[in-house]
């Protein structure tokens, strides 16, 4: 009995320091100086993973059309490009390609309402580059990593006025290893600078809503018109604001006589004007003014029609359809001047369309249909946002139940909460398109910064001297858990990292059972390309190069990028490589080797490259016969390789 009681008397005396060392170490995290310090240390790690994530992953899906569309803004000084999304991103990316040089190939410029010659486009600039097309890629992706070191630090700040420098820290902690954040902040596509932007613009907006002078409202307008160039989604901030302003200010009421609530109208007013300014500034105010009867649209939330005709890559030729494309034509309306610049206005009616009528299936959990699904992307976070985070918001909702309240006051939190769901319960109500989950990638931040009060809530009790413990053992026990979870979180980001693009948590089993799930930039977007090269160097260097057949998830021809001995799929297998049939040693050492994107091994309708043009292939086609066997051989997590 006497050794037992010593041995537990150890234990608590062991669990005190323990406990002790991390107070100390929050309490030295708290300094102003040490905390600017250590979120400059996130940074710079976020950054180094950024960069080499850059270089090592092939363009994927979307990357050569905006790479393109971004430099024929500067060259040409033109927007009709990728006008669905706006041009701030790829605008940055293109500045130092440029620099560098690059071979152009306009030819596959079209224009007409409806239009999207870019894909292909981005196609004819790699097949002009060639392989250098990487180095190309590379740089513009760089040139965007100072766009989410704005995330992290309106992350950060944010955090640290509502709920302390250790909960900025958190929440900065958590944007530079979510895997999310890693996985499209290593892009030219606008789903991050969006992002970023959107949380700084919201930001900005709270420092107004505490301190309603001219200078913030200038600030906020021009944050407001930056995000709205980065990402179209980011609009609802218009309606929002001035809801949130008077739900704000209500709680004064008593206090906010006629002068003031007339002040901040005039400055909510001034602060919309500058955003609209600057948006129209990024598009060279191209087209702003013209009137709401001059456009011609193609969906069906602009024409009125429920199927305006077939829109292909040329957009509307018809005559006939032209002279009818306008819902607006004929009322009052149709005189208003659209006080957005025409691209911006245009691209929101041609993504409208894709809303509407995508010629393309969706793919959740197995199952292909027509249509999406409206909890897609509750679905699509619950397996794709780490274990660690996904627990730490448990955490922080077991304080709010068991009456454990933030200090903050709820109005401010409500600003922090309700755009993270607005912009989720758009995305969600959009069921015509269910392929991205980054659609609701603008989301994030905005619950990085509330997971972090959870240090707010485990560190409220100080220590009262060093060596007498002011806590209580259950708040201590919270506090490790959070360490752990935050630990956890980062971990499991980092463990599949560079691959973060297919990151998906325990819950599945990783991102090896990911294409159960979700396909398309969920995990094979084609940004495995280049790995799938250097294997098959490193291969051929103990064996013959053997024929390659490739059916890769892209949209350019891999042998424009020095991939060589592509061969044309067979329509089916020969018997002797039929799947099942057995193979000796020999004959398996000079079997062919065939390389398959894992949305097209699960059945999306796409192309098979072969050593000349793509040609459309079909799920009957001899991938089929693929799916269900073992892959010798995987390509990052994206591309497999069988051998027959």
């Amino acid at each position: 009995m006497i050794y037992r009681f010593s041995e537990e008397s150890n234990q608590m005396a062991y669990l005190e320091r323990i406990h002790v060392s991390f107070t100390v170490w929050c309490r030295f995290l708290d300094q102003p100086t040490i905390a600017k310090n250590a979120v400059i240390v996130l940074l710079l790690v976020h950054t180094g993973l950024l960069a080499y994530s850059g270089y090592v992953h092939s363009p994927t899906f979307n990357e050569p059309a905006h790479l393109v569309a971004g430099l024929s803004h500067w060259e040409h000084e033109r927007f009709e490009l990728y006008r669905v999304n706006p041009p701030l991103v790829r605008m940055v990316a293109a500045l130092p390609v440029i620099m560098a040089g690059y071979k152009e190939d306009w030819t596959g410029f079209r224009e007409a309402p409806g239009a999207r010659p870019i894909f292909l486009m981005g196609e004819d600039f790699v097949a002009a580059n060639g392989k250098r097309s990487f180095f190309l890629f590379m740089i513009a992706r760089w040139a965007c990593i100072p766009l989410s070191w704005i995330g992290g630090i309106a992350c950060y700040l944010w955090a640290r006025d509502l709920y302390g420098r250790l909960a900025g820290i958190m929440a900065c902690t958590l944007w530079c290893f979510s895997p999310n954040i890693l996985a499209h902040g290593s892009l030219i596509t606008a789903d991050v600078g969006g992002t970023a932007l959107g949380i700084a613009a919201c930001y900005s907006f709270w420092r107004w809503l505490q301190r309603p002078t001219w200078t913030q409202t200038a600030l906020t307008g021009v944050v407001l018109g930056l995000a709205e160039l980065a990402k179209t989604t980011l609009i609802l901030f218009y309606p929002l604001w001035p809801l949130l302003w008077l739900a704000y200010r209500w709680q004064d009421r008593k206090r906010m006589n006629r002068k003031k609530w007339c002040r901040e109208a005039a400055m909510l007013c001034l602060r919309m004007a500058i955003g609209l300014y600057v948006l129209n500034t990024g598009y060279g105010f191209e087209g702003t003014g013209k009137p709401l009867k001059d456009f011609h649209f193609v969906s069906h939330l602009f024409t009125g029609k429920a199927d305006v005709a077939e829109v292909g890559p040329q957009g509307i030729q018809n005559t006939e359809t032209l002279e009818s494309s306008n819902r607006f034509a004929d009322s009052w309306l149709g005189a208003v001047p659209v006080p957005f610049p025409e691209n911006y206005l245009s691209g929101i009616d041609v993504q409208r369309r894709d809303f509407e009528n995508y010629d393309r299936p969706f793919y959740l959990r197995g199952q292909w249909q027509d249509h999406g699904w409206w909890y897609y992307y509750l679905y699509a976070c619950a397996i794709k946002v780490p274990m660690g985070t996904w627990l730490l918001a448990i955490a922080v909702l077991a304080f709010c139940l068991v009456g454990r309240q933030s200090s903050v006051r709820l109005r401010d939190q409500s600003i922090l909460i309700f755009p993270s769901v607005l912009i989720f319960a758009v995305a969600s109500a959009n069921t015509g398109l269910n392929e991205h989950m980054r659609y609701v990638l603008p989301c994030f931040p905005f619950a990085f910064v509330w997971l972090s009060q959870i240090v707010n809530h485990v560190t409220d009790t100080t220590v009262k001297s060093e060596h007498t413990i002011g806590i209580s053992h259950k708040t201590r026990s919270f506090a490790y858990i959070a360490g752990v979870l935050m630990i956890w979180s980062a971990t499991s980001s980092l463990w599949i990292y560079p691959h973060s693009l297919s990151y998906f948590n325990e819950t599945v089993g990783g991102p090896r059972n990911g294409s159960k799930h979700l396909l398309h930039s969920n995990i094979d977007w084609g940004q495995d390309l280049r790995y799938l090269d250097w294997r098959l160097s490193e291969r051929s260097k103990a064996n013959p190069v053997k024929p390659l057949y490739l059916s890769y998830f892209g949209f350019f021809q891999p042998v424009d990028v020095g991939f060589t001995n592509i061969q044309p799929w067979p329509e089916k297998w020969p018997p002797s490589q039929k799947p099942g049939a057995s193979m000796g040693e020999s004959e398996r050492l000079a079997t062919k080797v065939y390389a398959v994107s894992q949305t097209l091994l699960k059945g999306y309708p796409w192309m098979v490259f072969g050593s000349d043009k793509p040609s459309k292939a079909g799920y009957d086609s001899a991938i089929k016969d693929l799916n269900g066997m073992e892959d010798f051989e995987p390509v990052g997590y994206s591309i497999k390789i069988y051998r027959r």
